[in-house]
């Protein structure tokens, strides 16, 4: 599914020059996930082969069941079925991944066979653009300003304002599980919430929208 994006910018990356050459590769925004994450993919940029990991078409997304960010390789189709996962990040940062100062993004040697030279680290790799240095800060609580959550924090009652007709809510924690669903509503009850941050995927007749709001 394709949704709105936000704080989509394009990401570079330059690194494992053993199996990628010296160049660099520019990630698009070409969706968002579930929990308001966006994913970010290449095209290939010279067609060579990366030592048997493909054409150099790379992704950058969010595992839902691992619980991190992963890098990985497609196996030179371009379908980006069961691809090669290069380096992984257990930082749970939202809407984009994180960079090189926000955990770690630690190299899967088994598929490399450590050509990489180890994690990545601003003295072996470029990583900028759209990367957080944060899991969440204040700036990313209005993912989609289509929509009003208030009061956030909320203690019990998280009211949403819509300049649509609002068809269906659900809450998803940070981790990308599902906590709460309702139909037709405008208020829901988050009182039995653990306190946090959480993402709110409001479906409205015009479309979906996603914001964040904080459980006091």
């Amino acid at each position: 599914m394709m949704f709105s994006l936000v704080n989509a910018q394009t990401i570079t990356f330059n690194g494992c020059p053993a199996l990628f050459d010296n160049q660099n590769f520019v990630f698009n925004p070409t969706g968002t996930d579930v929990t308001g994450r966006n994913i970010y993919t290449t095209t290939p940029v010279d067609g060579q082969a990366c030592s048997g990991l493909g054409t150099c078409e790379f992704k950058i997304l969010w595992n839902n069941t691992n619980s991190r960010w992963e890098f990985v390789a497609d196996r030179g189709d371009g379908d980006f079925v069961n691809p090669n996962l290069v380096y992984s990040n257990t930082s749970a940062s939202t809407p984009n991944p994180p960079s090189l100062n926000l955990g770690t993004w630690i190299e899967n040697i088994g598929v490399t066979t450590g050509l990489c030279g180890g994690n990545l680290t601003p003295g072996n790799t470029t990583l900028t653009g759209a990367v957080q240095d944060n899991v969440l800060g204040a700036a990313d609580f209005a993912i989609n300003k289509g929509i009003v959550l208030y009061p956030n924090p909320a203690s019990n009652l998280l009211n949403i304002k819509s300049s649509s007709i609002i068809k269906e809510i659900t809450i998803w924690s940070v981790q990308g599980q599902k906590v709460l669903g309702f139909e037709n509503a405008t208020s829901v009850d988050v009182s039995g919430l653990q306190s946090g941050i959480y993402i709110t995927r409001v479906q409205t007749e015009n479309g979906l929208q996603i914001s964040n709001f904080i459980k006091r």
